[in-house]
C-alpha cells in the first residue's frame, strides 16, 4: 500500500525531473502528473529474461530492487504467457520516457477527453488522469484480467477513470466522442472506426507497425473523410494489438534449396535503416520475422536471419568480404530481395527518414506517403 511506503515520492520526484532534464517533459502539469503517480502500485510485479539461458524471473516491485526499477527509464514486462513450452512476454509498463514523449504530443488541454488504447497496468490512464480529471480519460484492453487489476490499483490512490474490457480495434463507441485517441500497443492497419469516435480536428497518436519493428509511431489529424498526418521523428515501438480472435498460425517446414550470392544491402535493416525495413514489407509477405545465427562456440551473434511462414528463409553474414556479405537464402519468397529492393528505392528518394513519411486512412484503405498526401510516391497497406 502506498501509505507504508515512504520512499515512493521521493523517487517519482526524481524520475520526473530526470525526464525533465532529458527535454522528454516540457510542461509543468505532466511534470506534476508523473510525480504524483506511484507507479510500484500499478507495477506490483515485474519480470526479467536471462540474457543467457532465456529464462524469466518475477521481481517484486515493493522490494528496493524493484522500487529501484520501477522508478527507472526501463520498459518493464508486466505480464507472460506460454507457447509451445517457452514463455514470452503479452503486456507491458512501457519506458517512462517514451510515454511522456507521446503524452507532450497527443497536445491535449484542460478540456479533452481522450480514449487511451491498451490501459495494461494503468499507469498511463493514471498519468492521463492526474492531467485531466476522471470525468475525461477512458481506457479499453482487450484482457480483462489486466482491466480489472488496474481499476483496483488505481483505485487505491483515488484514480477512477473509466476502463473496459473490450477489443481496442473497436474504440468505445458509448463514451464518445474523443478529442484525442492515443494508442499504447501497436496495429498494422489504423481502424477506421476510431476516426468515427473522434470529434472534427481529432487527433489519434498510434504506433503503426507492418511487422515486427517495420513502423513508427504516426500522429493523424482528423478531417473530412479521412484521418491524415506524419511519422514523428524519433522511433518507437509497442507490442502488438491483441483480439480474442486471435490464432496461432503453423508455420510450414524450412525449405532446403539452399543458394548463396553476395549483397551490398545492409545486414540488419531493421536496427541500421529502419524506414527501409518498413518499406519493405510492401513487398514482404505477412508473418515475416527476423532473427540471428549464432557461432556455437562462442554464442556471438554471425548472421541476420528472415524467415517466412511459407518455410522461405535467408541469412546475411554480419561481416562483409570485399565490401559485401554473403546471403544463403530458399525458398518461393525472396526475401532478401524484397529488403534489396526497398533500399535501393530508399537511397533514390534521398534516403529519407521517418518526418518525410505520412499516412492518410480513409473508410475504403490507407496509404503511404512520401513529403506530401498528393504525391507522386505512395504505398498502400495490405488488407488487414
Amino acid at each position: 500500500m502506498i501509505a507504508t511506503d515512504v520512499d515512493w515520492a521521493t523517487r517519482a520526484h526524481r524520475l520526473a525531473n530526470a525526464l525533465k532534464e532529458r527535454g522528454d517533459l516540457r510542461t509543468e502539469a505532466w511534470h506534476g502528473a508523473v510525480a504524483s503517480v506511484p507507479r510500484h502500485v500499478l507495477v506490483p510485479k515485474a519480470y526479467q529474461q536471462d540474457s543467457q539461458t532465456g529464462q524469466w524471473r518475477g521481481i517484486d516491485m515493493a522490494s528496493p530492487e524493484g522500487l529501484d526499477l520501477v522508478y527507472s527509464l526501463e520498459t518493464l514486462v508486466t505480464a507472460l504467457d506460454e507457447r509451445n513450452g517457452s514463455q514470452y512476454a503479452v503486456s507491458s509498463s512501457t519506458k517512462p520516457d517514451l510515454m511522456v514523449r507521446m503524452l507532450e504530443l497527443l497536445d491535449v488541454d484542460d478540456t479533452h477527453r481522450v480514449l487511451e488504447i491498451g490501459t495494461g497496468t494503468g499507469y498511463n490512464a493514471a498519468l492521463l488522469t492526474q492531467r485531466l480529471g476522471d470525468d475525461q480519460v477512458f481506457s479499453v484492453d482487450v484482457d480483462a484480467g489486466l482491466v480489472n487489476g488496474a481499476r483496483e490499483r488505481l483505485a487505491e490512490f483515488g484514480c477512477h477513470p473509466t476502463i473496459a474490457a473490450a477489443d481496442g480495434e473497436q474504440g468505445l463507441p458509448d463514451h464518445a466522442p474523443y478529442d484525442r485517441i492515443i494508442a499504447t500497443c501497436s496495429v498494422p492497419a489504423v481502424p477506421w472506426l476510431w476516426a468515427e469516435q473522434l470529434v472534427e480536428d481529432g487527433r489519434v497518436l498510434v504506433d503503426l507497425k507492418l511487422a515486427i519493428g517495420a513502423g513508427n509511431l504516426v500522429y493523424l489529424n482528423r478531417k473530412p473523410g479521412r484521418l491524415e498526418g506524419r511519422f514523428t521523428e524519433r522511433w518507437a515501438a509497442f507490442m502488438a494489438m491483441r483480439h480474442e480472435r486471435d490464432v496461432v498460425t503453423e508455420n510450414r517446414p524450412r525449405c532446403t534449396d539452399r543458394a548463396e550470392r553476395t549483397t551490398n544491402t545492409p545486414a540488419q535493416p531493421w536496427w541500421s535503416h529502419r524506414v527501409v525495413w518498413f518499406l519493405a514489407q510492401f513487398a514482404l509477405p505477412r508473418g515475416v520475422t527476423y532473427g540471428m545465427r549464432l557461432d556455437p562456440d562462442t554464442r556471438q551473434p554471425t548472421a541476420a536471419t528472415l524467415s517466412s511462414p511459407d518455410g522461405s528463409w535467408a541469412e546475411v553474414t554480419l561481416d562483409e568480404v570485399d565490401g559485401a556479405h554473403r546471403v544463403a537464402e530458399a525458398g518461393i519468397t525472396a526475401l532478401w530481395a524484397a529488403v534489396e529492393q526497398a533500399y535501393e528505392q530508399w537511397r533514390e528518394l534521398g534516403e529519407p527518414d521517418w518526418p518525410r513519411l505520412g499516412l492518410t486512412v480513409t473508410p475504403g484503405g490507407q496509404q503511404v506517403w512520401l513529403d506530401e498526401p498528393d504525391g507522386e510516391h505512395l504505398w498502400t497497406l495490405p488488407t488487414v
